[in-house]
């Protein structure tokens, strides 16, 4: 079970506060006693809840972070990357996830991430994947471009056997990144590994092990001449004739860090959770604990072992620590997240015939110019000033003629090592922090 500590708030927050101060962050003393109070009452209240007001609900530690200020611009983003009820066949419930969820304390959030309960009524499982697959593919060419959006990638299907596509190897069991292109024509050209033979991995067939699936598009906003992430996490379940409801992907997902975005969906939300695991809290930390040892062991990333172990310790009892966090993620230097975020996003979407306007690039690089020259001092600030203005040249030439991936992976490497560099400080400058990075690395 998850082991909630159990010690004395005002020692444990004094504890916290001092430990900012020494790393030059200054908590507020009475916001923090302000957010343990309503913990508190939120461990007395119904597990979910509604705003009223705004109509979103969700779990009641989740609700505590959200800022409904910004609910008109992601609820017109979730216009694109929504899927439509089919009475009788089709049902969804919406959501906002990760650091979209969480606006009333991530100052400066990576990207749009959608969180969609997709529940199929079908006749068979095998049906059931059908259905998945057509409405995913349906989606998909419907949104492949427009103005201000373009498709990236879909995740649809395991790959069967370990195989090669475009000098990549993708091992066996692996989710199967989609093109557009590839969307388009239905299948995926690769080499089997085992014997270099040519094969063809087709839409239809992989539908039928759905996994992990998941759609990106870049986005862009016309009145805030912003680039963003948009990204629709799906946790698909099959209805059978019976009543009895099964995961397409033999895992139903915990709803811990969801804000969902119109309460006529609770009827289905209630309908689904019955069926998560008594365990799901315990489960769901420890998957979080898996990519936390993940980004500070082998893929160095503590900013995004911050962000998870923000959602470890709110829902584990270890709430001192989550308030060192909470005001960590509002210091100016973890702006430098979203702006290697925002580089990623600018690379994806400058290439031919990109439906994206170069003016919004354009905007959008010199906001990540600004925003680096405002938090970085010294030789990090001139080295990757000298990188985001070599991409912004690039970007500047139309015919895209030459490639820009090189310049934006050099940007973000050395973006990311300043994030690094900064999260890293902070993190093991809390004692109790530092223990917990350090038993995970051993």
């Amino acid at each position: 079970m998850v082991d909630k500590q159990k010690s004395s708030p005002d020692k444990d927050l004094q504890l916290i506060i001092d430990s900012g101060q020494r790393l030059g962050i200054e908590l507020d003393e009475a916001e923090a006693l302000q957010w343990l109070t309503a913990v508190a009452v939120a461990q007395a209240e119904s597990e979910i809840v509604v705003d009223e007001k705004s109509g979103v609900f969700g779990h009641k530690v989740s609700m505590l972070d959200f800022n409904p200020e910004d609910l008109a611009h992601f609820r017109m983003i979730g216009k694109l990357v929504e899927f439509e009820d089919e009475p009788g066949r089709v049902e969804t419930a919406l959501a906002l996830s990760g650091s979209a969820a969480q606006s009333k304390i991530q100052t400066y959030p990576g990207d749009a991430d959608f969180f969609e309960r997709v529940n199929i009524i079908a006749d068979s499982r095998e049906q059931a994947c059908q259905i998945l697959g057509a409405i995913m593919r349906d989606k998909a060419l419907n949104t492949l471009k427009g103005p201000t959006y373009e498709l990236i990638q879909v995740r649809l299907g395991n790959f069967p056997y370990d195989v090669e596509i475009d000098g990549t190897v993708h091992p066996g069991g692996s989710p199967i990144p989609w093109t557009s292109k590839n969307v388009q024509e239905g299948k995926i050209l690769a080499i089997r590994i085992e014997d270099r033979a040519n094969v063809e991995i087709l839409w239809e067939e992989a539908a039928q092990d759905p996994g992990w699936c998941k759609m990106d598009w870049v986005v862009a906003d016309p009145v805030r001449m912003e680039l963003v992430n948009a990204s629709n996490m799906l946790d698909v379940t099959w209805e059978a004739p019976d009543g009895s409801i099964t995961p397409l992907d033999g895992y139903m997902d915990p709803y811990f860090q969801e804000v969902y975005l119109d309460a006529e969906s609770i009827p289905l939300f209630s309908k689904l959770v019955k069926h998560i695991s008594s365990d799901a809290l315990d489960e769901y930390v420890a998957q979080l604990e898996g990519e936390v040892k993940k980004y500070v062991t082998k893929n160095l990333n503590y900013g995004k072992a911050a962000k998870r172990m923000y959602n470890i310790f709110r829902l584990n009892g270890r709430y001192k620590e989550a308030i060192f966090l909470r005001e960590l993620f509002d210091e100016p230097s973890t702006m430098l997240y979203q702006v290697w975020a925002l580089i990623r996003t600018i690379d994806d979407c400058f290439k031919p015939e990109s439906p994206i306007d170069l003016v919004t690039l354009l905007s959008q690089t010199d906001e990540l110019i600004i925003a680096v020259t405002s938090v970085i001092e010294g030789e990090k600030e001139t080295e990757i000033v000298r990188l985001l203005l070599r991409l912004r040249d690039f970007l500047s030439k139309e015919d895209g003629s030459e490639e820009l991936s090189p310049p934006a992976v050099a940007a973000r490497a050395e973006v990311i090592n300043v994030v690094n560099n900064f999260f890293h400080e902070k993190l093991t400058g809390v004692p109790s922090i530092k223990a917990y990075i350090d038993r995970l690395q051993e």
